[in-house]
C-alpha cells in the first residue's frame, strides 16, 4: 500500500507541516464517528511539471459535500492553491495521489453534525497503479450490500461510509480476488469498493445509473465523454447481477484505478484479453491525463514543481 514518508509537507489547520507533525487528539470528533468528507485526486508527472488532473472538479465536489455534511470547506479557489503549494514544497517529481478532507474538529461526544468546529487538511504520497492495470482483474460480487444513498450519502465520500467499502474489498482479497462488486439493497449492481463499473453489451457501455447508491465519479463522467468522442454509445440504467456474467467486457473505473479491464466476475471469464472498446478507452484516457492528447488539455492543472 502507498504511503508518505513523515517528512512530506502536509496541510493541517492552516499550515503546512511535516505529515509527522500533523497530530490531532484521540477525542477528535471525526474519530469518533467518522464524521468527515474527502477526494482522491491524482497528479502525473511529466518529467518537468505536475498535472493534476481534474483539479477544480474534485474541489467543487468536496465543497458541495461537505455542505451536504453539514460541514464548511475552505474556498474552492483555496483548496486549489493549497494543494499547488504541496507540490512546490515536496518538489514532487513522480505521479502522486492527493488526500485533502473535511472534517469535524470538535471533541465533543455525541453523534452530531451541527454546532461543531470543522477543519481541513490534505496531504500527498506517491502512487502509481491502485490496481494492475495491465492484467486482468477477478473480481467477485460481495456479501455485503452497499450502503443505500438514504442511509450514509453515497454521493459525499463521507469517511465512516468506507466501512462499508473496507468489508467488501477484504472480504475479496481474502477470497482470492482482487477487488469485489457490490449489489444495492434492491439486488442491483452498484459498484466496486472505490471505483464505478462499465459493462460492454452489443457494442455499447453499460453502467449503472446514479439513482443505483452509487458515486458520482468524476472519473466515469471522463469515461462517458470518452466514449462520445470515439463514437461509442453509453446507457446509464439499472444493472442486473446476471447481467454481468453476460457482459462482453466489463472494466473498473475511478481516480485511484484509472481504467482496469477485468478478466472474470465470480469465476466466471468475461475475456482472458483486453477486449477492444476497454483497450480503446484505456488508451484514450491514458493518453489524456498524461498531456499527450492536447484535446484533453482543459483536464488538467500543470504545477511547476521550482
Amino acid at each position: 500500500m502507498a504511503s508518505a514518508d513523515p517528512s512530506t509537507i502536509a496541510y493541517l489547520r492552516d499550515s503546512y507541516r511535516p505529515l509527522a507533525e500533523c497530530q490531532v487528539p484521540i477525542n477528535l470528533h471525526a474519530f469518533q464517528y467518522g464524521t468527515g468528507c474527502f477526494e482522491g485526486i491524482r497528479g502525473y508527472w511529466d518529467g518537468e511539471r505536475i498535472n493534476v488532473l481534474f483539479m477544480r472538479e474534485h474541489f467543487e465536489r468536496l465543497a458541495g459535500n461537505a455542505r451536504l455534511l453539514h460541514m464548511h470547506s475552505p474556498s474552492v479557489e483555496d483548496m486549489c492553491e493549497i494543494a499547488q503549494e504541496l507540490v512546490r514544497q515536496n518538489r514532487c517529481q513522480q505521479n502522486i495521489y492527493f488526500r485533502p478532507m473535511v472534517f469535524k474538529d470538535g471533541l465533543e461526544l455525541g453523534p452530531v453534525l451541527h454546532r461543531m468546529d470543522d477543519g481541513y487538511l490534505c496531504y500527498i504520497i506517491p502512487l502509481g497503479d491502485y490496481l494492475d492495470t495491465s492484467k486482468g482483474l477477478d473480481l467477485c460480487v460481495s456479501s455485503w450490500t452497499r450502503l443505500s444513498d438514504n442511509t450514509i450519502p453515497t454521493r459525499a465520500k463521507a469517511t465512516g461510509g468506507y466501512l462499508n467499502s473496507a468489508l467488501a474489498k477484504s472480504e475479496a482479497l481474502m477470497n482470492g480476488y482482487d477487488e469485489a462488486l457490490m449489489l444495492n439493497s434492491r439486488g442491483q449492481v452498484a459498484e466496486g469498493s472505490a471505483e464505478n463499473l462499465f459493462l460492454v453489451r452489443d457494442g455499447a457501455l453499460v453502467t449503472p445509473d446514479l439513482a443505483s447508491d452509487i458515486l458520482e465519479g468524476i472519473t466515469r463522467f471522463a469515461v462517458i465523454e470518452l466514449a462520445n468522442l470515439l463514437g461509442i454509445p453509453v446507457v446509464e440504467r439499472p444493472v442486473g447481477r446476471t447481467e454481468l456474467y453476460r457482459t462482453d467486457e466489463a472494466f473498473l473505473c475511478g481516480t485511484g484505478c484509472q481504467v482496469s479491464w477485468v478478466r472474470s466476475i465470480d469465476r466466471r471469464v468475461v475475456s482472458d484479453t483486453r477486449g477492444p472498446i476497454t483497450e480503446r478507452i484505456q488508451k484514450l484516457y491514458e493518453d489524456a491525463v498524461y498531456g499527450r492528447d492536447p484535446r484533453f488539455a482543459h483536464w488538467l492543472t500543470p504545477v511547476p514543481v521550482s
